[in-house]
């Protein structure tokens, strides 16, 4: 990236993949990209290479999240790096073939952009996973995504908490999009969900197509949820969870939560209330494949970022 005019100037996005099945049991994403794989035409655009691109074939066949790890989880500098081959868990071995096929990560040779699409059990609709408010590219197409399918609702999940920010496996690419649609139980496809994931894909890659044949962006304001922090069930002196997510909050995920609402229900009825110090707004409630991470949602503030204009180099 560079700077002229006070524009962002960015090379074309030549190279662009789309990943399904990072998560096996995800069925949105495995499908489209099984289907795209036989037939790309409705993913190409002019100027752009897409691949679609199945990333947990194993977890994909036994239709589970993983096999040993968490594969969106797994492209840490230590797993890219480590020697031992076939000795490694099967999504190590995995994150290292997908680092060497689009990356390497954080190289000049990395893919342009990569598309990971997820589903949620939790109510959060159409929801943009950005990782860096610095990523103006990614600001731009988001900004863009969300004018295109207006007034159906996407909004914007940003993760930079130095705590909270884990290794994805779009994070290979030099602009990683995150796309998590639902509510959708795992294992189970859902018409609905299926075609929102498919409509945002299409302007997404429409975005690309214009900016590579030299469209300018001007400077936009983009909404964004930003991660404050991950809250786990209340649980007793042996970690066993003693209260569920409380029916007031149950399925409003990107709902206001102020101090003193309810938050969880223990299981003799009793109420526990948020006793944070300000409004928050929380989403991945209830994730079903959050148990096993100690989470049952995690809290968001929301702000507003400044994308400067942008234009090709």
């Amino acid at each position: 990236m560079s700077s002229y005019n006070n524009s962002a100037c960015f090379s074309e996005a030549t190279r662009v993949a789309i990943f399904g099945g990072t998560h096996g049991n995800e069925m949105s994403g495995v499908t489209l990209v099984n289907l795209w794989m036989k037939n790309s035409a409705e993913v190409q655009r002019k100027r752009v290479e897409t691949k679609p691109f199945i990333t947990n074939p194993k977890a994909v066949e036994k239709c589970t999240r993983y096999v040993d790890t968490d594969l969106n989880r797994a492209f840490t500098p230590e797993n890219l790096s480590a020697p031992g081959g076939d000795g490694l868990p099967y999504e190590v071995q995995r994150a290292q073939e997908i680092n060497r096929i689009f990356g390497p990560k954080g190289s000049p040779e990395a893919y342009d952009v990569i598309f990971d699409l997820h589903n949620t059990t939790s109510n959060m609709g159409c929801t943009l996973i950005l990782e860096s408010s610095k990523d103006h590219f990614n600001l731009q197409m988001m900004n863009y995504i969300k004018k295109a399918i207006a007034p159906a609702s996407c909004l914007v999940l940003l993760n930079e908490h130095p705590l909270l920010k884990y290794s994805t496996s779009r994070s290979v690419a030099k602009h990683p999009v995150g796309l998590e649609v639902g509510p959708q139980p795992q294992g189970v496809l859902r018409s609905n969900i299926f075609e929102a994931m498919r409509v945002i894909l299409k302007h997404a890659l429409d975005f690309i197509e214009l900016f590579n044949e030299g469209m300018e962006f001007p400077p936009c304001t983009v909404e964004v949820f930003r991660v404050s922090e991950r809250i786990d069930y209340p649980r007793d002196a042996n970690g066993n969870i003693i209260a569920m997510v409380h029916p007031n909050l149950q399925d409003g995920d990107w709902e206001p939560l102020n101090p003193g609402d309810p938050m969880f229900q223990t299981f003799d009825g009793k109420t526990i209330h948020y006793q944070g110090s300000g409004t928050v707004y929380p989403t991945f409630i209830n994730e079903a494949a959050y148990y096993e991470k100690q989470q049952a949602f995690v809290t968001t503030r929301r702000e507003t970022l400044v994308a400067s204009a942008i234009r090709k180099a």
